[in-house]
């Protein structure tokens, strides 16, 4: 399904503006890379330029997953990538029911298998000398299966996993897997109509033509368009690898909380424990390597479960201290005929519950169901295509606005960096110790389960009432004037940090 030098990439080559759209500066070398661009004969140029239905930008999580679904469709894809590689990250490592649930429906749940992954079926969150432990509810029973299971998530080495999923996109005959460095977009002078992308392959310049580019080339993206909003990153994950670490409930994503800011913990591998430790910027440990690792010695190792304290003490010392960025970026639609923008470059939360890797094959499968052929037959009709992923902005949200604003609430909860939010925190903590479901509903919320924006909505404040309920027992009947006025805060408190994350999600 791939071919060269067709009669249509004449006729584009012939309108091609060679200049990137969305850098507004190029070095020395991109401009006599683009100058000899612009100078080379057409039909050299289409002597190797190739032409396919869709060109996929980046071959992490949601790329490789959406052009194996697009090639099951029948479209040829380009899956460009610019090094084949297995990655090496801290984050992208547990994977919630929710994506697990999303990834049997892109039949490609055999991804997860030998890759020494390990079943998650919950969290446990550890206040000070307190914990309380919160699985995944079951299922509702029905004819099918009346005594359901609880569904689980899973947790892995992300390079295990993205490297699975370039295998199983290798296999596929309408794709064609490139290793090149994509430089920049192609577009026509009179419309911006993006018609490709330029690379560099080997060091010699490429062109890849398709009525669609989607481009998800992740967190730092270099084609993110300049009207989306910008990343924010108010902290970040310094990671370590524990070797047999004993956690006080294998199988659970651990969450530690108390005078230090949130520290995540779970298994990655038989042997291989993530630890997560979230340092704002700004901290007077955030300076260095070294100061970070004497805020892990100092704060978060004595404070932490006995059982891990051996091996984070072992690897704190011998380990790799790793750090990136918790990004914020709320989505944008997609404007420029020709081009979606996806992943991570579209949209990022908090990497607190996990929710990135579910959000991107939630969108997959809905992609590629708005892409399907029964839907636009040929991607060519532009004004189809921008039409689809009009509804794709709009519709993904059902999926998306649980995951997103909860990330960023629970950050702001579990961080609390004043006496109000800590009141709040204290709260939350309190409503999941009554167990039932006050804790089966938020688990449902943060596995990607529920798609239910009232529910998200109801039991923060049900927590917010908890917590004040729980500020006026905590205080003598003489200081109740005092009381009344900090609960009214709290309540303030929680709005101010909740409805601004529902109103960016909710944003066009």
């Amino acid at each position: 399904m791939f071919w060269t030098a067709s009669s249509r990439s004449y006729a584009i080559l012939g309108a091609i503006d060679h200049r990137p759209i969305l850098q507004t500066t190029s070095s020395p070398l991109q401009s006599f890379v683009m100058s000899a661009a612009q100078t080379e004969p057409a039909e050299s140029q289409c002597a190797n330029h190739r032409h396919a239905d869709v060109i996929v930008v980046g071959a992490g999580i949601f790329g490789t997953a959406i052009a194996i679904a697009l090639a099951r469709q029948n479209r040829s894809v380009f899956l460009l990538e610019r090094s084949l590689k297995e990655p090496d990250r801290i984050v992208g490592e547990l994977l919630q029911p929710g994506g697990v649930k999303a990834l049997e429906r892109l039949g490609l749940e055999s991804c997860l298998d030998d890759i020494d992954s390990i079943s998650v079926r919950g969290y446990e969150v550890h206040y000070h000398d307190q914990a309380v432990n919160i699985p995944y509810p079951a299922d509702t029973p029905s004819e099918r299966t009346p005594h359901p299971q609880r569904p689980e998530g899973r947790s892995f080495h992300h390079g295990r996993f993205v490297r699975k999923l370039r295998e199983a996109a290798a296999k596929e005959p309408n794709i064609q897997l490139v290793e090149t460095l994509v430089t920049s977009l192609v577009t026509t002078e009179d419309t911006n109509q993006v018609l490709g992308v330029k690379s560099s392959t080997k060091g010699a310049l490429d062109y890849f033509f398709a009525p669609l580019s989607i481009v998800a080339d992740g967190y730092n993206s270099q084609f993110r368009d300049k009207a989306s909003r910008k990343v924010e990153s108010r902290s970040k994950f310094w990671a370590l690898e524990l070797q047999d670490a004993v956690l006080p409930s294998p199988g659970f994503g651990h969450v530690l909380l108390g005078d230090f800011s949130p520290v995540l913990l779970y298994q990655i591998g038989s042997r291989e424990t993530r630890a997560l430790f979230n340092v704002p910027e700004g901290h007077e440990y955030a300076k260095s390597t070294q100061s970070v690792k004497r805020y892990i010695e100092n704060e978060v190792l004595p404070n932490a479960p006995a059982s891990i304290q051996p091996s984070l003490a072992a690897s704190l010392e011998k380990g790799r201290l790793r750090c990136m960025p918790n990004s914020f970026l709320p989505a944008s639609k997609n404007r420029t005929p020709g081009v979606l923008v996806a992943g991570d470059a579209l949209n990022m939360r908090h990497p607190l519950t996990g929710g990135g890797m579910t959000v991107a094959l939630n969108d997959v499968v809905l992609l590629s169901e708005l892409l399907h052929p029964s839907q636009i037959p040929d991607l060519d009709d532009v004004a189809r295509v921008l039409q689809q992923l009009n509804i794709f902005h709009w519709r993904r949200k059902r999926h998306t606005f649980v995951i997103n604003v909860l990330a960023q609430a629970l950050y702001s909860l579990f961080a609390a960096d004043g006496y109000y939010l800590s009141v709040l925190r204290q709260g939350c903590f309190e409503y999941f110790n009554r167990g039932g479901v006050c804790i089966d509903a938020p688990a449902s919320l943060l596995g990607g389960l529920a798609k239910k924006p009232l529910l998200l909505v109801y039991h923060f404040f049900v927590v917010a009432f908890c917590s004040i309920w729980h500020l006026v027992l905590s205080r003598p009947l003489v200081l109740l004037p005092l009381t009344l006025v900090d609960s009214v805060v709290v309540l303030i408190m929680a709005c101010w940090v909740l409805f601004p994350y529902i109103f960016m999600e909710l944003a066009g």
